[in-house]
């Protein structure tokens, strides 16, 4: 007997759900105004974009495939020159064991570089020189455009 109930609550809840729904329908049926100035150009275009396409309009298959033998061939090729580009990264004697030392390396070859002048400015020295730059662009005073008697 509960069975039958919970079906007629089923059926009862998707009516109450459904009848709201129901008045979405119309709306998405989108319509142009008449008396705006777009409406004919609006509907040419929805007039001549209404079919669907056919296979004739879709472009034809190549026909200047290389041929099945030339693309296995080029496949083995390049699978050869990965094996040879592999043999030749094992053989690399990589010295990258000790970070410290490495770091060390680059820090005395970034110091055996000369500095110049205008990077060892502090920060305090960068911010004077951009506000002299500053003070510099600003605009002169207006010109005084009435006329003298």
């Amino acid at each position: 007997m509960n069975a039958s109930h919970s079906k007629k609550m089923i059926l009862i809840a998707a009516a109450v759900i459904a009848t709201p729904l129901s008045g979405c329908i119309g709306a998405s049926a989108s319509k142009t105004e008449a008396v705006s100035p777009l409406a004919p150009r609006i509907q040419e275009l929805v007039d001549a974009n209404r079919r669907y396409p056919r296979w004739e309009d879709f472009p034809a298959a190549p026909t200047d495939l290389p041929p099945v033998t030339q693309v296995a061939s080029n496949v083995h090729r390049l699978q050869g020159d990965s094996a040879t580009l592999t043999s030749e990264i094992a053989r690399i004697d990589w010295t990258l064991g000790d970070a410290e030392a490495l770091a060390a390396e680059t820090r005395a070859a970034v110091n055996a570089v000369p500095v110049s002048p205008d990077a060892v400015r502090t920060q305090a020295d960068i911010e004077a020189f951009a506000q002299s730059l500053r003070d510099k662009a600003k605009a002169p005073p207006p010109l005084d455009r009435r006329p003298t008697r």
